[in-house]
């Protein structure tokens, strides 16, 4: 980390404010440099002009400067808070380029440097990216919840009681004379059991993965059941075309939606039936795809046509019966959920069933859950290391088995750091960040 590197720390285009952030051993000489300034004040906001090599003005800017280790990224940090022109900050960001020991900043090359200077751990770092992109209130909540520390606390006391029973283990292996009492051997056994216990109920929690993916609802039926309508009406927009024709949709279309600030992706499909035409086929095998993916399933009929209430089987568990074209009909069905997407009849009972459905999947509870493929694999494997230390029939392999899961659990926070994971997790971070 012997470059100094700088970036745009806002997103590029005409605002009001733009900020360039640099970070590194040498960041203070873009002060001495850009603004002719001297002196250095630490966290205090300098209005000054910055200049050109040439000495031509680029700008009048705010500069604070933090000096190591009290930043961000654990380095010497500076920020120039620009006008929001882009002819302003290209010309910063050239001038700085032609500083030696400078370069651009690669994708979240400045959050990497703080997790490698223990400004953050990797959790708190995913936590940041995902505070970005948080789309709604749930989610906003999680990511924080995880940049504070949330769920690298969880992790770490687990590695701290596996501490504890590998230190009777290496007790026993390294004073073999001593008889290892019947209590503390049943202790130990009975330790492994309880945190192997955690984690299989943790790793049982998707509600993370779901809060940070976005809850999946997949909205299934016959050809002209009415369900283009339906996604139509529940996302207040014409996402997909709607026509009195049978098998207008095709293809799978997904619209984003924020159901009680939760984050929903509902998929509209294409119409179920027997045909040996090859596009309705493919859209027929694309909508049994998105159906089985999804966490509900809303199966619509149309209450006008009887035709188009054939029985489809998917999951009972997580299907939704929604009987549409109710302001054709006399009487009201008893069963399901009775709509009329074309009026909006019924919409909203049944966007308020949505809501709680939601809810109850995603909402937040004492305990925060896991978020990321990697710690879900991660979390595997640490639990599979402790059944295999449990069934152990030497002592040693049952440490080693122990010291296996307490790695694995470190690669979800960095105390166990790989270069290629560093690689895969900063990858998808914005250039200034």
């Amino acid at each position: 980390m012997t470059d100094t590197i700088f970036a745009p720390a806002t997103a590029s285009g005409k605002s009001g404010v733009a900020i360039v952030r640099v970070s590194g051993v040498r960041a203070f000489e873009s002060v001495e440099k850009l603004a002719k300034m001297k002196e250095i004040s630490a966290r205090k906001a300098v209005l000054t002009p910055v200049y050109t090599s040439d000495g031509e003005q680029i700008d009048e800017v705010i500069v604070i400067c933090f000096p190591c280790p009290h930043s961000f990224t654990g380095e010497n940090v500076v920020e120039f808070q620009t006008h929001g022109g882009r002819a302003v900050t290209a010309l910063l960001l050239r001038e700085l380029s032609k500083m030696d020991g400078y370069r651009m900043a690669e994708r979240g090359e400045f959050t990497r440097r703080a997790v490698e200077n223990g400004k953050m751990d990797l959790t708190a770092a995913e936590g940041l990216a995902d505070l970005i992109d948080a789309e709604t209130e749930a989610q906003r909540k999680q990511a924080l919840r995880q940049m504070n520390g949330a769920l690298a606390d969880v992790y770490e006391s687990w590695r701290k009681e596996m501490t504890g029973i590998l230190a009777w283990l290496e007790a026993y292996i390294d004073f073999p004379e001593e008889e290892l009492p019947e209590t503390v051997s049943k202790s130990v056994c009975d330790k492994i059991v309880s945190l192997k216990d955690k984690i299989t109920a943790h790793l049982s929690d998707k509600r993370g993965e779901r809060l940070r993916d976005g809850y999946k609802i997949a909205i299934v039926g016959a050809p002209n059941a009415g369900k283009s309508s339906l996604m139509n009406r529940l996302s207040r927009k014409d996402a997909a075309i709607v026509s009195s024709i049978a098998g207008t949709t095709r293809d799978v279309i997904e619209v984003r939606m924020d159901i009680g600030g939760y984050p929903v992706t509902i998929a509209d499909t294409a119409g179920l039936h027997e045909t040996n035409e090859e596009i309705e086929a493919e859209g027929i095998k694309r909508a049994l795809k998105a159906a089985r993916e999804a966490d509900l399933i809303l199966h619509v009929t149309d209450g006008f046509d009887s035709e188009t209430n054939e029985y489809i089987p998917f999951d009972s568990d997580k299907t939704l019966r929604v009987v549409n074209k109710t302001d054709l009909l006399k009487n009201v069905p008893e069963s399901g959920f009775a709509v009329s997407a074309k009026t909006g009849d019924g919409i909203d009972f049944l966007l308020e069933h949505l809501k709680t459905t939601v809810e109850d999947a995603m909402s937040m509870r004492e305990e925060p859950s896991f978020t990321r493929v990697r710690h879900q694999t991660a979390l595997c494997e640490c639990r599979d290391a402790l059944e295999r230390a449990l069934n152990a029939f030497e002592t040693e392999l049952a440490a080693e088995d122990v010291r296996i899961a307490s790695r694995a659990l470190g690669k979800i926070t960095g105390q166990v750091q790989v270069e290629e994971l560093l690689d895969v997790i900063f990858k998808d971070f914005c250039i200034g960040k």
